[in-house]
């Protein structure tokens, strides 16, 4: 057995280093918790960024897993096979669109969407060609492809890695008057956002932010693209955080006037169960219709091992209310971390929906003290990651229980009123 000593080294001696890991090793998940290689027993508080929101291995998802994989994984798009389109249905009438288009990854899915968007602009709405703008928001984070770092002022991702792709203008997160202006410059094609802005810090904008946005892109005739591939599925308390105030768990229910229908709606994470990956562009047949064969895709995009594993993904968050039981759990939680917020000093804001959580310690982004919180939860028993520095996000599976949400917040209680900061 690979002790956590030994397995750090490995990863530090031979693997590129592109990510800052709290200092732990997983070797083993099972629904909210993990174990290390020793044996020690964690609170996942992260999800893998909400790819787990069903829980680490669910029977379900392992089991179409299992059985899919003993029988067909991969054909490539030259050939049919026969999961896909089931799955296909089964996705476009769970959401509510005409059609989907199946990736593996959340970026992939992003850029699908880019270049499903500037198709369109040229073929239905007559932008010259390599015109099209699509316009973003300051401090997103869509992925990490050559074209997303473009229009991303986080430097850290974009710096020396140039030339960067032309084509996005950036309005500032959840203002309505920079984004009524940005779509009146000519030849916009679209709107791409993130409903609650996940890394940046958990950023949830005005409750009427995405019905109005939604509104000014159908005025100005640009699509609205909703990027739920963090936020979605059943992770903020309703299905899609464009649900609004909606705690339906099908598109059948909602309620007009709180739902902002995307164009384009990009999933991913929670789409694979935390178990293989995959991703989804979906859109009604008069956006998705101008993509023809030989113009996008990929060899593992739309394979039957993923259908079969999306399928069940889906169920589980049905069959098991966990969009509203992530509703109900982050009531209690954001209610919780508000008196503790009363009790420390070192809580400066809390904010979230559903589970999708953050609180801000009072501190310089510079500062260690958000890492060295997150390194004593961890000593505690719980996992969580510091984002933008001072940040600490908070996104257990959705499968937890009230019990099990309290005695977290018990942890991270007596964790914050433990800690002392070391200057």
């Amino acid at each position: 057995m690979t002790t956590t000593k030994e397995a750090i080294n490995l990863e530090n001696q031979y693997g590129a280093h592109n990510y800052h890991p709290l200092p732990v090793v997983l070797s083993k998940g099972d629904g909210v918790f993990v174990w290390d290689p020793e044996g020690n027993r964690y609170y996942d508080f992260l999800s893998a960024y909400s790819a787990v929101n069903q829980g680490h291995c669910h029977p379900k998802i392992i089991s179409a897993l299992r059985e899919q994989a003993e029988t067909l994984t991969l054909t490539s798009r030259a050939f049919y096979n026969d999961v896909l389109g089931s799955f296909e249905k089964y996705i476009t009438e769970y959401f509510g669109f005409d059609k989907v288009l199946p990736m593996n990854t959340g970026a992939e899915g992003v850029e699908t969407a880019i270049k499903i968007c500037r198709k369109w602009a040229y073929e239905r709405k007559g932008i010259p060609e390599n015109e099209a703008k699509i316009i973003v928001c300051t401090n997103n984070f869509h992925g990490r492809t050559t074209t997303i770092i473009s229009f991303s002022n986080d430097p850290g991702a974009q710096r020396n890695f140039g030339p960067y792709t032309p084509g996005f203008i950036k309005v500032e997160y959840d203002s309505i008057d920079q984004l009524e202006s940005a779509l009146k410059e000519e030849n916009v094609a679209g709107f791409l956002v993130e409903p609650i802005q996940g890394e940046a810090g958990v950023m949830v904008p005005d409750d009427n932010y995405m019905r109005q946005a939604k509104s000014l892109c159908e005025k100005h005739n640009a699509l609205f693209i909703a990027d739920e591939i963090q936020t979605g599925i059943a992770r903020t308390g309703s299905l899609l955080a464009v649900c609004g105030n909606c705690s339906c768990e099908g598109h059948c229910e909602r309620q007009p006037a709180t739902y902002a229908k995307p164009d384009i709606l990009i999933l991913g994470k929670a789409l694979s169960g935390g178990v293989y990956p995959v991703s989804a562009v979906l859109a009604d047949s008069e956006v998705m219709d101008v993509i023809q064969p030989g113009q996008h895709g990929s060899t593992f995009g739309g394979n039957p091992l993923a259908a079969k594993v999306a399928i069940a993904a889906l169920d589980v968050v049905r069959d098991e209310h966990l969009a509203q039981n992530a509703r109900k759990l982050g009531e209690i939680f954001r209610n919780e971390m508000e008196k503790l917020k009363k009790e420390s000093p070192l809580i400066n804001k809390v904010r979230g929906k559903g589970l999708l959580n953050a609180v801000e310690i009072n501190d310089s982004p510079d500062s260690s003290t958000a890492w060295d919180i997150c390194v004593k939860l961890k000593e505690n028993g719980l996992l969580a990651k510091p984002t933008h520095g001072n940040i600490i996000r908070f996104a257990p599976p959705l499968v937890m229980t009230e019990d099990q949400l309290l005695e977290c917040v018990g942890i991270i209680r007596k964790t914050v009123l433990d800690f002392v900061i070391d200057k």
